[in-house]
Parts: structure tokens; sequence; C-alpha cells
């Protein structure tokens, strides 16, 4: 491994389905952030957050797609995808109707206003285009601060990479 994942960011392939074979979204469900939030300084984690001997299982929803998961992940299913979670990390799927991909700058004006309003203290580091095995996609990647710990109170900040697919007239992130 190059270098050690972020304690919240995780890329899976979607690997069958209405979405099949894309990279799936990785994101951090958060409570909307309050105005003027400030992003708090980011911590320092050693290398290793996922151990090479990690354990991956097939998860197969009922809308259509499949993905592999680290096994022992907390799993929450969604009306439009599922959730899976362990601690900070967060991997979610959701599916929606869209009839096509924009370009990026189509991407930066729709999806960032709503990216930044449901979660907190949002810093976008890029948007880009990105060419995958299963096809084209538009990655954003962010930094962010957690919701607060509900026995410390307290919140770290934390790296998303969040992927945008189109296919057959659903976009998947």
């Amino acid at each position: 491994m190059p270098h050690a994942l972020p304690r919240t960011t995780l890329t899976l392939l979607l690997v069958a389905g209405a979405c099949a074979a894309l990279p799936l979204s990785i994101m951090v469900q958060q409570q909307p952030s309050s105005a003027g939030e400030q992003a708090l300084k980011p911590e320092r984690n050693p290398p290793g957050d996922i151990p090479d001997n990690q354990v991956f299982i097939d998860y197969i929803s009922p809308l259509g797609f499949s993905l592999k998961v680290p096994e022992g992940w907390a799993r929450q299913d969604l009306p439009d995808g599922v959730s899976f979670a362990d601690k900070y990390g967060r991997i979610s799927v959701s599916q929606t109707g869209a009839p096509k991909m924009p370009s990026v700058e189509e991407a930066k004006q729709a999806l960032l206003p709503e990216l930044e309003k449901s979660s907190r203290a949002v810093a976008v580091a890029a948007v880009k285009p990105v060419k995958l095995p299963a096809g084209p996609a538009i990655r954003i990647s962010y930094g962010s601060n957690s919701d607060p710990n509900p026995v410390t109170n307290k919140a770290i900040r934390l790296e998303n990479d969040r992927y945008y697919f189109w296919k057959d007239g659903n976009s998947c992130q």
C-alpha cells in the first residue's frame, strides 16, 4: 500500500446490477452543518487503519447491485441503497434516477451546494472526472467534520471521496 488509508475512506467496487461494476461512493452520513462551523485540525493516524488480513464479504442489494464490504461492519438498509459503518468509517451507496452524467462544471453547480448543506465544515479539495473499469464517473474529494461522539462529544476531521456514476438513467453515489 503506497500510503495509509484515512480512517474514513475506503474504495470498493460494485460488481453487478443497475450500477454494475462501478466504484461506490465513500461518504460519511452527517448531521447538517451549523452556519460558520470551523474545520477541525486533522489528526495524524498511524498506517494500517484497515489490516492487510481484513476479510471482505459480498453484499447483494435488492436494488440490483452488489459490493464487497469489510466483514463485521454494521449494515443499515436504506430506501435507496445501503450503508456500512465501523467507528468513523462509512461506506454508503444510493441510487436515484438521473438522465445523464453532467460535466464537471455542471456537477460543481448542482452537487456541491447540496454536499455543503449535508455535511459539517466542508472543504472541497477536488472535483474531477475519473475513468474507472466500469466507465466514467465524477469524484468529489473533500474534508468535513464528523458528528460529535455521543459519549465523549469529540469530533474529528474526516477525509471523504464521493463518486457519482450514471448508467441506464440511474445515478449511483
